[in-house]
């Protein structure tokens, strides 16, 4: 009894499943768990992963070194800070890493008022940076004065990249 019973139930089943297509069911999921695995490693045998130097990356703020001033000012403006911001807190987190802030000045003035005035352009830069968490073991101040422009022309397109702090790693 208990044979026929299953052959009757087994022989309804059958009869369902012939009259579903195959079209109609949803497919299963499939999923590949070879990259995913815990501890897989996906990268090709023998290659190894390079961190890019944020440094050097043109797309990373801390690619941007110069600070650039109004005539006869010393204060970073707003729009230079997050850049001297990301270089602070790129030297709080590497604390090998060194700096000097180079001051520059455009042609006119005395060579000594340049002087002073590179100073304080590049002192205001370390200011900020030594707010934002970097030692001063970190950073070196220099001014050029009028010593190293970036343009030479005697005009105001050339004077204002002429204003300016450069922030310069240690062995770049």
């Amino acid at each position: 009894m208990k044979k026929i019973l299953f052959s009757t139930l087994l022989v309804s089943l059958l009869a369902g499943c012939a009259g579903q297509d195959v079209k109609d069911q949803p497919k299963a999921a499939v999923e590949d768990r070879t990259a995913t695995q815990a501890g897989a490693d996906t990268k090709p045998a023998g290659q190894q992963t390079v961190a890019a130097n944020p440094l050097k990356d043109p797309n990373n703020i801390l690619s941007k070194r110069s600070v650039y001033y109004d005539f006869d000012k010393s204060d970073v403006k707003d729009e230079y800070k997050p850049m001297v911001e990301a270089h602070a807190k790129y030297l709080t987190g590497n604390k090998a890493a060194k700096v000097a802030v180079q001051g520059n000045c455009d042609e006119r003035g005395s060579r000594e008022y340049n002087i002073a005035l590179g100073n304080r352009r590049a002192d205001s830069v370390r200011k900020v940076m030594n707010v934002m968490g970097a030692s001063d073991s970190q950073i070196e101040v220099i001014s050029f004065g009028e010593e190293k422009p970036r343009t030479t022309c005697h005009d105001e397109s050339c004077w204002k990249e002429n204003r300016r702090s450069d922030i310069v790693y240690q062995g770049e």
